[in-house]
């Protein structure tokens, strides 16, 4: 699994947690991937709506301007559950090897 499949997959499971904004989708994964860039993380998430596994709608905030939210598709859970059964597989072959 590459990076990129990496970030969807986290993408992918924040959203499983219910709708979220962008930026706070990007800090949450910036906690995690320091160095990615924020271009890369709206890539992905563009692509992600582009394929139907996302959604994005514009919310109001009380004392701001609009966000765009993004929520989970039928389709994007179950893209989720196929990274997740290809992340568990990567790890079982990696543990087979010996690396932890």
């Amino acid at each position: 699994m590459l990076k990129k499949d990496l970030i969807e997959l986290c993408l992918l499971h924040l959203l499983s947690q219910g709708d979220q904004y962008g930026y706070e989708l990007l800090r949450r994964l910036h906690d995690a991937f320091p160095d990615t860039q924020e271009s890369a993380v709206y890539a992905i998430l563009r692509g992600l709506c582009r394929e139907g596994c996302s959604e994005q709608y514009t919310g109001q905030t009380s004392d701001g301007p609009a966000r765009k939210y993004y929520r989970l598709t039928d389709s994007g859970t179950a893209r989720y559950g196929e990274l997740l059964r290809q992340w568990r597989t990567l790890l079982a072959a990696l543990g087979a090897l010996g690396i932890n």
